[in-house]
């Protein structure tokens, strides 16, 4: 199987003999998107809705956005809810999502949003059948979109692109040539630019990812920080849109760090974890939301958690006053 991967980051060869498709996904993104906007419908009075999205495929810090957006709302004074699509899942009607919802049905990120923030959470493919789910069932006057800047049947009153500071954009092509959902161009029309780490151009805005605590699996309460984990070797799982991160971060803490990479939304099995060692098995909770049923004293997860500039803090809550005295 072609990794494509690959290419986008590089201006691999692979990328430009795929130039061909490349245009013909451009031209069909367009056409869907002047096809689907007249279609979203405009949210009841007083409500305002959020959407965290990227350009790019792959991980960018969407969901620790999502759930730092969920806590600031709420210490502001609002009453926040949250839709996804539910990555993985099977559902076509909206679905509740609790800290005890099977992850394999309603998405694992979705799971970690239920657990983190204690939001109504609703998922379906059909995100504004969600949004109307989500609206009859609780009293909320701000709703988050997770993963939403594509899905244009929203309605939008402030978009938030994630960007991955060190990948940035890739060979700057669209899919299936580069790692682009929609062109660059496409960021002068959303509201903020959020980056993940340090590089940062003008207009845009740093986000700090945070995460030194590891936590056991099979025993909650049993905490340490990372650098205090009984092990100068481990096992670190990774199923995710850019795992290169996470295991930067456990060999930036001084581990010997043995990788293994599945593909995003993996599903996990026992068998994945069979190891001819004892060392601990270090994951992202987004991974160990799905390995919970056969999880042993092996098994830890690191937390983490979204740390934007003030700055951002400070306009995001300016342009939502500034939207609500508008309506």
């Amino acid at each position: 199987m072609l990794d494509l991967t690959r290419h986008w980051y590089r201006n691999g060869p692979g990328a430009f003999l795929l130039l061909p498709l490349t245009g013909l996904y451009c031209l069909l993104a367009q056409l869907r998107r002047r096809w689907l906007m007249p279609q979203a419908k405009p949210l009841p009075q007083g409500v305002k809705l959020i959407i965290v999205g990227n350009i790019t495929v792959g991980g960018t810090g969407k969901t620790p956005m999502v759930i730092w957006l969920a806590e600031y709302l709420r210490a502001h004074g609002m009453r926040p809810g949250i839709v996804s699509r539910g990555y993985g899942g099977k559902h076509d009607k909206p679905l509740l999502v609790t800290a005890n919802s099977d992850a394999r049905s309603v998405g694992d990120e979705a799971v970690v949003i239920a657990r983190r923030t204690d939001c109504p959470v609703w998922v379906c493919r059909d995100r504004p059948a969600a949004i109307q789910a989500l609206l009859a069932a609780y009293d909320v006057d701000i709703i988050v979109a997770d993963d939403g800047l594509q899905h244009y049947r929203m309605p939008r009153d402030i978009e938030i692109a994630m960007i991955d500071g060190a990948r940035r954009f890739g060979n700057g092509l669209c899919l299936p040539s580069g790692p682009l959902r929609e062109p660059v161009s496409r960021l002068q029309e959303v509201d903020f630019r959020v980056v993940t780490g340090s590089l940062v151009d003008e207009g845009e805005y740093s986000m700090e990812i945070v995460g030194e605590e590891c936590v056991n699996l099979r025993s909650p309460a049993k905490r340490m920080p990372l650098k205090n984990l009984d092990a100068s070797e481990i096992n670190a799982v990774a199923g995710l849109g850019n795992p290169s991160r996470f295991f930067f971060k456990l060999e930036s803490a001084g581990l010997e760090v043995n990788r293994r990479i599945f593909p995003d939304h993996h599903k996990y099995t026992v068998e994945d974890f069979r190891y001819d060692n004892a060392h601990p098995i270090v994951m992202t909770e987004k991974d160990a939301v799905k390995c919970s049923a056969f999880a042993d004293e092996r098994f830890w997860y690191i937390p983490i958690r979204a740390k934007p500039e003030p700055a951002f803090a400070n306009e995001l809550l300016r342009r939502i006053k500034e939207s609500q005295s508008g309506q």
